[in-house]
């Protein structure tokens, strides 16, 4: 088995186990690289089902074309889809946008409380119905006690502290400090009441096995990775305010795979198109503690 059939083999086995192991199981799809490979792995896991819903934590400032993107194939494929949002924080401009707060602020309201309170299910989720093509709202919906996350350790620092079984609390705040050992594919997933888990499937994938991955299975990837013809292309998808893209001639999934091999983002992190993990040195990880992706 070549190094991609050991990755996908390992992912897959961790969806299996968590979908064993936890009765309200969600996953999360940012509409990115990663958690689209990762969906196209549970799609590979259940035989084409995905027996859970797939929740989206909405900022109202994605670029449109990711929207259109993920309803696109939400119904294409028959994904159970909702999406969360802090209502408040926008309708009081309470948003980096509008000059109000720093991008951090703006993170934690968009995202960490929003991700925070519908997986709790204490604000109505948004769920797609396929009949109509539109979302509704639904109020009262059951915690989620399991979260499938597209993370990889080596995407940025705070992440790659992480398990592949990850508690939070009740709050869902990450004690980094506090992570239980795994050692030989055994996993702790008996956590305290109250506590939800956080899932990484990808943990061990890097950015190129990402891309490697994306061209053998020949997975549908938002174009926005790609060169338009301006030189640039984004290599991290985020709210349009705070991500740019970088400098890139590559035009489709090849030319990205080739230029990876090549080195040429080395010394380049990942996420450098990302203002907000600059913001105050310890940008992502302050925000992970408080239960972002």
């Amino acid at each position: 088995m070549d190094q991609l059939r050991q990755l996908e083999a390992q992912s897959v086995y961790i969806m299996r186990e968590a979908y064993r192991e936890f009765k309200d199981l969600v996953m999360l799809w940012s509409i990115g690289k990663d958690s689209t490979v990762l969906l196209w792995l549970a799609r590979k896991a259940f035989f084409g089902h995905v027996p859970f819903p797939l929740a989206h934590v909405d900022t109202s400032y994605k670029i449109p074309a990711m929207i259109e993107y993920r309803d696109k194939l939400a119904l294409e494929w028959n994904l159970n889809m909702l999406y969360g949002q802090n209502t408040k924080a926008l309708k009081e401009k309470k948003t980096f946008p509008d000059g109000a707060i720093s991008r951090i602020e703006c993170c934690t309201a968009l995202k960490s409380e929003a991700l925070k309170h519908t997986l709790s299910g204490e604000w109505p989720r948004q769920v797609l119905n396929h009949t109509t093509g539109q979302y509704e709202e639904h109020h009262n919906g059951k915690p989620f006690t399991g979260v499938i996350v597209g993370a990889r350790a080596d995407e940025e620092g705070s992440r790659s502290k992480e398990r592949y079984f990850s508690p939070r609390d009740k709050q869902n705040d990450w004690d980094v400090s506090d992570q239980p050992p795994e050692l030989w594919n055994q996993f702790k997933t008996d956590f305290a009441p109250g506590t939800h888990v956080r899932i990484h499937p990808l943990l061990d994938w890097t950015e190129l096995n990402i891309w490697e991955y994306i061209e053998r299975e020949n997975i549908p990837i938002i174009d926005l990775y790609f060169d338009q013809g301006d030189g640039k292309r984004y290599r991290s998808l985020g709210c349009y305010p705070c991500t740019t893209p970088v400098e890139s001639t590559a035009k489709n999934v090849s030319e990205i795979v080739e230029e990876l091999r090549s080195g040429k983002f080395s010394n380049i992190a990942e996420r450098s198109g990302r203002e907000q993990d600059k913001e105050d040195g310890y940008g992502l990880e302050t925000l992970r503690k408080d239960g972002y992706m």
